[in-house]
């Protein structure tokens, strides 16, 4: 019998239902309705390793202020990493602006067309690469991220996860995903791929009955994957510590919050501003100001806020980097870590983020 990614004719009524369900149901997403390069790079950045939700008003705020790639490369790295506090994984910001940079003086701020020439820039591997040139330039690129990936397994019946398994499996998903791509829309079935990962085949509890794959799905359901490594857990403490200002350059009054940058040298989260970190992580209770948790990659960090006065800071917080007392209005526009800028909008110094809404139009892993 043949394989439906053996029969032209299957592949053609496959391609068809997919790009016809995508043309329905596909969220409004801004970077979707944009041609630019730049823009469509800027969002897989983004998207890697960062749910949709939380892209979307961080996309539209760094847009604003870096509308231009010429704009982004001309910008202090403080200022690019203070636009992705709460996306995580800063290491994609550095690069980003670094290949901003080094296209603004050596290509006239224009991105390659190419893939194999954006390859070539910090930053940007094989994925990222084939969706930029895809999306902005119609290279017949087949992209695979997490969701397109399992995709294809559950359609080819295929059991494994190929970031775990062997490089075999990951050679046999790609030449999968290259057979499938529509020549003539590739940067829409691309697309396309990606959202019925993200919305209907789901890692948990696909929604098989509306999936427009499903005729030709070996699975129909969840499928076996090697086992996630178990996360790691730490239990720490920081210091909130908030006073009156003396003045600022306007000679307005108000709250500042001492913060403390982490050392050029380490090699999470350099250059990023924080709270201090407190030498007991055991906060009696009538000091404690705020619990929560907080995930990075594969730790769980439970995470104790205490109130310290200015005068006790010395005493009960670890030296480390160089501290400084930030004006509230200031703070909010630093580079801060995640965590610092959560700390601060649940204690009501920062303004709490504006609130998404993805809706679907009508006629990213990513979730």
């Amino acid at each position: 019998m043949t394989k439906f990614d053996d029969d032209p004719a299957k592949i053609a009524a496959l391609r068809g239902r997919l790009l016809r369900w995508y043309a329905e149901h596909a969220r409004d997403l801004p970077w979707r309705k944009s041609a630019d390069p730049y823009a469509i790079w800027v969002s897989e950045i983004m998207l890697q390793q960062t749910r949709v939700a939380v892209v979307v008003d961080r996309y539209q705020k760094f847009m604003k202020r870096f509308p231009t790639l010429i704009a982004l490369a001309l910008a202090p790295e403080q200022s690019v990493l203070a636009l992705w506090s709460g996306l995580g994984y800063y290491r994609r910001a550095r690069l980003l602006h670094k290949a901003a940079q080094f296209v603004a003086e050596n290509r006239g701020g224009n991105l390659p067309v190419r893939a194999d020439e954006l390859r070539l820039l910090p930053g940007i591997g094989a994925y990222t690469a084939a969706a930029v040139a895809s999306i902005a330039h119609g290279e017949p690129l087949a992209v695979v991220d997490g969701n397109v990936e399992r995709v294809l397994c559950r359609l080819a019946g295929w059991q494994a996860d190929s970031r775990k398994g062997p490089t075999a499996l990951r050679r046999k998903i790609e030449k999968l995903a290259g057979r499938l791509l529509d020549p003539a829309r590739p940067g829409d079935f691309n697309q396309a791929m990606m959202e019925l990962g993200a919305t209907v085949c789901a890692p948990r509890n696909p929604q098989c009955l509306v999936c427009p794959l499903a005729a030709d799905c070996k699975t129909r359901g969840e499928h076996k994957t090697l086992p996630r490594a178990p996360m790691m857990s730490r239990e720490v403490a920081y210091a909130l510590s908030v006073r009156i200002g003396t003045g600022d350059r306007r000679g307005l009054g108000g709250r500042e919050v001492l913060l403390e940058q982490r050392p050029a040298h380490e090699t999470v989260m350099p250059g990023m501003w924080e709270l201090p970190a407190l030498v007991d992580s055991h906060v009696p209770p009538k000091e404690l100001r705020m619990t929560l948790r907080h995930a990075i990659m594969q730790v769980n960090y439970y995470v104790r806020i205490r109130t310290v006065f200015e005068d006790d800071v010395d005493a009960l917080a670890v030296a480390g980097g160089e501290r400084r007392w930030a004006p509230l209005h200031e703070a909010s526009a630093m580079a801060l870590t995640g965590l610092a800028r959560k700390v601060l909008v649940r204690a009501r110094l920062f303004p709490p983020p504006a609130l998404d809404s993805l809706a679907p139009a009508g006629n990213r892993e990513k979730v």
